[in-house]
C-alpha cells in the first residue's frame, strides 16, 4: 500500500508490474523549460505514472506536487518515485482544483507548473478501462474511478440530439448525425455495454476502417471519453488559476495533442503575454524532433508551449 496524501492505494498496479509503460512525450524539452527557471517547487499537473516528474526530479533539486486522477497510475507513480524520499507529495485530484492542492501542502505559489494532457498510454491499453476500441472492454472511460458517469451512461441514456452535440463539440465528427442515429436505434434493442459493441455500430454507421484513414471509431472515442471526464471544463479552470499560482520567474509548460485542447492553452497565452506579467519562451509552438517521432508514434501530434511570469 502507498500513502498519498492521506489515501492509500493498492500497489498491486506497481511500477515494475504494471506491464505498460507510458513515455513520456518530449521529456528532453519539457525539462530543459523547468530547470532554466531554477525551481524549488514543481507542480506536475498530470503526474501519471511518474514519466516526466521522474526526469524533472533527477535533473533539479525541486521538491515535485503530482497531481493526476487516475488511482492506479499514481500507485505506478508512488513507487517508481519512491527513491526522492520526501522531495516528492502526490495527490489524488483534478488539474483544476491545483489551487486547493498547493492550499493543502503549504505552498502558495510554484516554480514551474507542469501539465501533458494527452492520454495516458497506461490507461490507455487497459481494456477494463474501457478508453480504447482496440480491444474490447466495458464503455467506462471514467479518469477518476470514484465518480459515477460513465461511457456507457452517456451512450445509452442521452438523446439523440445531445449525442450529436458531444460528438460535433468535442470530436468534430463529421458523421454525427449518423453515428448519434446508429446508437439511438441500437440501443432500442440492446444496450450497448461495451467499446467493441459502439465500434461496430460506429462502423456500420459510417463505413468500415480505410488503410491510411483514422479509425471511423477515433473521434467518437475522444469526444466521450472529453464529454465523462469534462476535460475541456477542467482544462479553462486550470488556465485561469495556473498563472497566478506561478511564482515571478515560475513556468507554465502545456502539451497538447489536437486543437479542442491547444486552442484554448493558445489563446490563453497570448492574452497573458500582452500584458506586462508574462512572456513567452518560444514564439511557436515545439514539436517533437524525428527521433522521437520514430520512437514514440504517440508523440506525433504533440505541441508545447511555455510561458513565463515576469512580474507580480
Amino acid at each position: 500500500m502507498h500513502e498519498l496524501g492521506g489515501k492509500h492505494f493498492d500497489g498491486e498496479q506497481s511500477f515494475s508490474t504494471a506491464g505498460r509503460q507510458h513515455v513520456a512525450v518530449m521529456a528532453e524539452e519539457v525539462v530543459r523549460l523547468v530547470r532554466a527557471c531554477k525551481p524549488t517547487l514543481i507542480v506536475d499537473a498530470t503526474v501519471g505514472t511518474g514519466g516526466h516528474a521522474e526526469r524533472m526530479l533527477e535533473e533539479t533539486g525541486a521538491k515535485l506536487l503530482g497531481i493526476d486522477r487516475d488511482d492506479a497510475a499514481l500507485c505506478v507513480a508512488a513507487e517508481r518515485l519512491g527513491r526522492f524520499g520526501t522531495r516528492v507529495t502526490l495527490r489524488q485530484a483534478d488539474f483544476c482544483d491545483l489551487d486547493l492542492m498547493l492550499e493543502q501542502t503549504g505552498n502558495p505559489v510554484a516554480s514551474a507548473i507542469v501539465a501533458d494532457l494527452g492520454m495516458s498510454s497506461f490507461a490507455l491499453d487497459d481494456p477494463k478501462r474501457g478508453f480504447s476500441f482496440g480491444a474490447d472492454g466495458p464503455l467506462d472511460m471514467r479518469m477518476d474511478r470514484r465518480q459515477k458517469l460513465r461511457a456507457y451512461d452517456i451512450v445509452n441514456e442521452e438523446s439523440e440530439e445531445e449525442l450529436v452535440r458531444i460528438l460535433c463539440d468535442l470530436g468534430e465528427e463529421r458523421a454525427a448525425r449518423r453515428i448519434a442515429h446508429a446508437i439511438v436505434t441500437v440501443r432500442r434493442r440492446h444496450l450497448l455495454r461495451t467499446t467493441g459493441e459502439l465500434a461496430t455500430v460506429i462502423a456500420g454507421a459510417v463505413g468500415g476502417w480505410r488503410f491510411g484513414a483514422i479509425n471511423p471509431a477515433t473521434r467518437t472515442f475522444q469526444a466521450l471519453r472529453m464529454a465523462v471526464n469534462r476535460e475541456l471544463e477542467s482544462l479553462a479552470e486550470l488556465l485561469d488559476k495556473a498563472p497566478q499560482l506561478l511564482a515571478v520567474g515560475g513556468r507554465l509548460v502545456m502539451l497538447a495533442y489536437h486543437s479542442l485542447e491547444d486552442r484554448p492553452v493558445k489563446q490563453r497565452f497570448r492574452q497573458l503575454t500582452k500584458s506586462q506579467e508574462f512572456i513567452a519562451i518560444s514564439r511557436k509552438a515545439m514539436r517533437p524532433d524525428a527521433e522521437e517521432l520514430a520512437n514514440n508514434r504517440r508523440a506525433r501530434s504533440a505541441k508545447l508551449r511555455c510561458i513565463e511570469r515576469i512580474s507580480s
